[in-house]
């Protein structure tokens, strides 16, 4: 049961960083620049697969029934946003993070790196891909894919680096002095 409840809250906790990284914006049309994918990952380093993807779960179930915690409000409707699909991308994101992590025999900080990255690139996958969808054919914005991928994935990707940079020493450091604390191995 105390494990149950330890579990919950840090799924918890993350689902509300998630939700704290979308009011940290730069507004760009058509995509802002948040700190939500920091967090995302974060999540997929830190708790794991399960608990990385459930915190994710919680926090786009809580935009998706009204809870202004997305960039631009709620609501079930926000499916049709530009944006959702980096949503989508952030849940399965944080899934793959840390099922990398969790296989890994010997944990670093490049291979926290390496495991962010593709992260990354999977959040732009998801979210690059429902924004063209999303523009293109439900909203008739006269664009191409080019654009959609300029616009929503190549001007963010050096600060989303440094953001994986960041999130991966920060998984190091928490990871490797949690291990160390009492001489047993987390």
């Amino acid at each position: 049961m105390r494990n149950n409840t330890y579990k919950m809250i840090l799924i918890s906790i993350f689902a509300a960083l998630t939700a704290v990284g979308a009011f940290i914006k730069i507004p760009l049309p058509p995509v802002p620049f948040t700190l939500q994918v920091f967090f995302v990952i974060l999540a997929g380093l830190l708790l794991g697969s399960r608990m990385g993807l459930a915190s994710q779960l919680v926090y786009i179930a809580l935009g998706l029934i009204g809870v202004p915690v997305f960039t631009k409000g709620g609501g079930i409707q926000y499916i049709f946003h530009p944006t959702f699909g980096y949503l989508i991308g952030f849940a399965i994101a944080a899934f793959v993070v840390g099922r990398m992590v969790e296989r890994l025999e010997r944990s670093s900080f490049r291979q926290y790196l390496k495991a962010s990255l593709v992260g990354l690139f999977i959040s732009y996958l998801f979210g690059v891909s429902h924004l063209y969808i999303i523009l293109k054919y439900v909203n008739e914005v006269p664009t191409s894919f080019s654009k959609v991928l300029m616009s929503g994935c190549l001007v963010f990707l050096p600060w989303d680096i440094a953001k994986m940079v960041a999130a991966s020493w920060l998984a190091n450091e928490v990871c490797s002095r949690v291990r160390m604390r009492g001489g047993q191995s987390a």
